[in-house]
């Protein structure tokens, strides 16, 4: 009761000489005099009256933004010192409140709605943490160290994916842009002209850029999945292979080569997937795991893959997927492969053959009727080839019709060429005949 009586008389002489300062435009005896009360109430242990002076420090009439931004400090400092989780998140809030709407306590505010989302997803209330965070918009913040930025948006991220908001996650991945990653952090920060904003260092809890990179990209890898996006979840594993730290370890980027070759035979065949394709063959490394470049060889040969032996030989590498880094392939993915080798085949017959009977068709893909027509059919409507099948005749013909134009440019291609063979030959029989009648004359 004594201790108290004592503190309340310290805060009122030291309010006394904060409104002498405050009044006279001191702004480090202001700043001094309201830390000082925080300090005295922290000492004390009284959680309830520090939460008190510092709405009513923060609410007194033309308060000092220096001194409120030095009272937000100090008192952060004091959250991980609270004696429980209820006095630790009225302090939060407390200060949350105070710099609400306040431009130069921002990344103050930001910290504090990212510890306490941080204390309701330990509690489980996940959908409250993801609405917690997404109240702060850190891109607009000049003054926040670009790591801190970048790991605050992925939290966003990560929690909207917690709480399966897949469209709100896209959105706000889309606020990092994967060009950042790729800075230099080794060239040497331009020192910041006058006027210019005074960037902070980040934390020290801040990952760095390459560790903030592999997060990105294993966000986007479970928001992918969650698409079924197989060419864009293995240009994301392909960005975390080319890190540096992963790549000088072959712990590390065995698994991710391996994954980058799966979904590669899974991502249905488009310019996009071939180029890439070309280019992980290319890589030496693929040397390691002899299997996977056997698979990626048979994809860009054309000759015909037989399903059950190529299962048979890669069905206990599939399985083994579940005990690597990264988890097992996406649900349905034993159905996409072998749905990715049917087309392949179709399209290695389409370049060997111009007509084709529906049952030989069949027999190739190893397929029934039924189920031959129904791949071909698919792949015509999205555009993969051009075929007709003729139904009655039962048979399918992968010539492309020509249009008068084309028919007509070939015409005149064709006589351009027989004009071209009549000259020349007229000019070589030309030249025999000089040379005999020059050889008659001699």
């Amino acid at each position: 009761m004594e201790g108290e009586r004592n503190l309340e008389a310290a805060i009122e002489q030291l309010l006394n000489v904060e409104k002498q300062m405050r009044l006279a435009g001191d702004v480090a005896g202001t700043k001094k005099a309201a830390t000082d009360i925080l300090q005295l109430c922290f000492e004390a242990k009284a959680w309830r009256t520090l939460n008190d002076q510092i709405v009513l420090l923060s609410k007194r009439r033309g308060q000092l933004k220096q001194a409120v931004t030095a009272m937000v400090q100090q008192a952060m400092q004091y959250i991980d010192e609270t004696p429980d989780i209820e006095t630790k998140i009225e302090l939060i809030k407390t200060l949350n409140n105070v710099s609400a709407g306040k431009i130069y306590v921002e990344i103050e505010r930001a910290r504090l709605i990212k510890k306490l989302a941080k204390i309701k997803e330990e509690q489980g209330l996940i959908a409250e943490a993801a609405d917690l965070m997404q109240e702060i918009a850190v891109e607009t913040f000049g003054a926040m160290a670009k790591t801190e930025k970048i790991a605050f948006i992925l939290e966003q991220v990560r929690l909207c994916l917690d709480r399966q908001d897949y469209v709100r996650a896209q959105i706000l991945s889309r606020k990092i842009s994967p060009r950042v990653f790729d800075a230099d952090p080794t060239k040497e920060k331009k020192k910041p002209k006058e006027g210019d904003n005074i960037v902070e260092e980040a934390p020290a809890d801040i990952p760095s850029l390459m560790e903030l990179k592999r997060i990105y990209y294993e966000l986007m890898i479970r928001y992918y999945s969650h698409q079924k996006d197989y060419l864009e979840i293995c240009r994301c594993y392909k960005s975390i292979y080319d890190i540096p730290s992963v790549k000088e370890n072959s712990a590390h980027w065995i698994p991710v080569l391996r994954k980058i070759c799966w979904y590669l035979v899974l991502s249905p065949h488009d310019p996009m997937q071939s180029s890439l394709l070309n280019s992980i063959l290319e890589d030496k490394n693929l040397s390691e795991i002899p299997n996977f470049r056997l698979l990626l060889k048979q994809l860009v040969t054309m000759e015909v893959i037989q399903w059950t032996a190529l299962w048979n030989d890669y069905k206990d590498e599939f399985e083994n997927e579940k005990n690597l880094l990264g988890g097992s392939l996406v649900e349905k993915a034993a159905e996409d492969l072998k749905q990715r080798i049917i087309e392949h085949n179709i399209l290695v017959v389409s370049k060997y053959y111009s007509r084709i009977t529906l049952k030989r068709l069949a027999e190739l893909l190893c397929l029934n009727l039924q189920e031959a027509e129904k791949h071909l059919s698919e792949m015509v409507v999205s555009k993969a080839l051009v075929a007709k099948i003729d139904r009655p005749m039962g048979i399918v013909s992968f010539q492309t019709s020509k249009d008068s134009n084309d028919i007509l440019n070939s015409w005149a291609m064709n006589l351009e060429k027989l004009l071209d063979l009549v000259e020349k030959s007229c000019h070589q029989i030309h030249k025999e005949t000089m040379v005999h009648k020059a050889a008659l004359k001699v």
